[in-house]
């Protein structure tokens, strides 16, 4: 060619500009990356609003609880006629124990000894009363005789027989009413709610 458009050397004159690859693939690396992140973004907030993976949330359930209907076995507690009561007056007004044993005979318990406190008690009982028997009353006789007096004080003893001792204290005025002593028993005995494990 030849004129002023001759070349020369070893260079040729370039038309447009460069290709820049590198810049071009971290345009593109970056902009995928940042629709990836966009995306799961995206499902990550869906998720919060719409409660996540079905398969999830029955893995998180928890489990069904027990109906309402279901409950605990009753509680046995012995009948009044089966509880022979000791009753000790530890109080210094007289004739104490006699009407207590007859107001509780008359409720169906069965009377043993009545008579004045031993020394290791006497006008030394502040309560109410106190209820002194063996092991198994804590969960017998006790609780049937704490209808009739609430407040009382329990202690067991070594004995081996069945029987209760009642001790009257000095705060002592009256039993409970039939009425009051009855809706007691009821309650101990109705069968308890099952425990939830909701």
């Amino acid at each position: 060619m030849g004129g002023k458009y001759r070349v020369t050397g070893n260079t040729y004159p370039r038309m447009r500009r460069p290709r820049h690859r590198r810049k071009l693939v971290l345009s593109v690396t970056g902009a995928v990356v940042a629709l990836g992140l966009a995306g799961w973004g995206t499902l990550q907030i869906v998720d919060v609003f719409t409660g996540g993976d079905k398969q999830a949330n029955a893995a998180d359930r928890p489990k069904a609880c027990p109906s309402p209907s279901a409950t605990a076995p009753a509680k046995v507690l012995p009948k009044p006629a089966a509880i022979k009561v000791n009753i000790y007056n530890a109080t210094p007004r007289s004739g104490l124990a006699k009407a207590a044993a007859d107001e509780l005979k008359k409720r169906g318990f069965a009377i043993g000894k009545v008579d004045n406190a031993p020394a290791a008690y006497d006008k030394k009982v502040p309560g109410t009363g106190m209820l002194l028997g063996g092991p198994a009353a804590m969960n017998g006789s006790f609780p049937v005789l704490t209808t009739q007096l609430p407040g009382a004080a329990q202690k067991t003893d070594t004995r081996s027989t069945a029987d209760v001792d009642l001790i009257i204290g000095t705060k002592f005025k009256a039993f409970s009413t039939p009425a009051a002593a009855a809706t007691a028993l009821t309650a101990l005995t109705e069968p308890a709610p099952a425990p939830s494990s909701c």
